[in-house]
């Protein structure tokens, strides 16, 4: 299996904290080399491993935002 390689461009913040120290954050990523996307994902303390997550370009961010502003809490 081919290595990923990931650059986080930018930390927005962390939505929740987990277990063994690991966060689940929204950040701006490249992989491997690619333009950024926005992420959701856990990840360790030193950003060196990461859980499994999902990316979403600008306009998906943009649709998600509008829609969670639909929702009532």
């Amino acid at each position: 299996m081919a290595e990923l390689k990931f650059e986080i461009q930018k930390e927005f913040g962390c939505i929740s904290d987990e277990k063994g120290g690991w966060a689940k954050e929204l950040n701006l990523v490249s992989w491997n080399g690619n333009e950024a996307k926005y992420d959701i994902r856990s990840w360790d303390d030193a950003h060196e491993k990461m859980g499994k997550g999902i990316t979403l370009s600008a306009d998906e961010l943009k649709r998600l935002k509008d829609l969670l502003n639909t929702i009532e809490m």
